[in-house]
């Protein structure tokens, strides 16, 4: 098990406030304005609140947003203006209000087949992130969230180890929830990121951070965790 560093808050606003506060300083710290910083999001209950808080944090100070380059670790089979898909919260949030260019949003075409939509996503970040040896992108950092089940971007408990082994950037899934058919980053994508925050939130999921914590637990979260030398979580959640 890698490093983790686990912050518990009172409730999913001083989980939010306080991932939006820590993500902006980091990118001003970077100090250098001909960098990019790569970033993939993620969709889940608590996405809403933090995007809020993000723009609310930006709005107050100088905005670091204008050098980001927006991702998805996970995305739904859907059009861009449907209900269910992650990019239209984050547009709706988060891009329409700080004015983000489009030119900095990469989004995963959820309406084309999703064999097509995973090659495409793949190539797209490729080709802006920086790659390491072996072809995979390292992204600054990779925004995750946590089912009741313990999944994380759209990898679900159950998958077989050949299927977990895959080195694709992204790989098509059919969820166990409903829609079903997703795109998500593999669990190879997540592991060379040079951060990962996960955003714990809501009830029911005690159980699940208890097993992703846990060195023999079997959750998608707690491979992540095996899979990395340092992870933060951002919890509401009483583990």
């Amino acid at each position: 098990m890698g490093r983790v560093e686990l912050t518990t808050f009172a409730d999913h606003h001083a989980l939010a406030k306080t991932a939006a506060v820590a993500w902006l300083r980091q990118i001003e710290a970077t100090n250098d304005p001909d960098r990019s910083h790569c970033v993939a999001l993620s969709g889940g209950r608590i996405a809403r609140a933090f995007f809020s808080l993000v723009v609310a944090v930006a709005r107050a100070g100088a905005n670091p947003l204008s050098r980001v380059h927006f991702f998805w670790a996970d995305e739904r089979c859907v059009p861009p203006e449907h209900a269910e898909s992650n990019y239209r919260v984050a547009r709706e949030v988060l891009f329409d209000p700080l004015g983000i260019p489009s030119l900095q949003v990469h989004r995963i075409q959820g309406e084309k087949p999703p064999e097509a939509a995973a090659t495409q996503a793949e190539s797209e970040i490729c080709r802006i992130a920086p790659l390491n040896r072996r072809g995979q992108p390292v992204l600054d950092l990779v925004f995750l969230g946590m089912g009741e089940d313990g999944h994380v971007a759209s990898l679900f408990p159950g998958e077989p180890e050949t299927v977990k082994e895959s080195t694709a950037v992204y790989r098509t899934v059919t969820a166990p929830k409903p829609p079903p058919e997703r795109i998500t980053f593999g669990y190879s994508t997540i592991a060379v990121a040079r951060e990962v925050w996960v955003l714990v939130s809501g009830t029911g999921k005690e159980s699940a951070l208890r097993d992703a914590l846990a060195s023999e637990g079997a959750s998608p979260l707690c491979r992540v965790l095996r899979s990395r030398e340092r992870t933060r979580i951002f919890s509401d959640v009483r583990a």
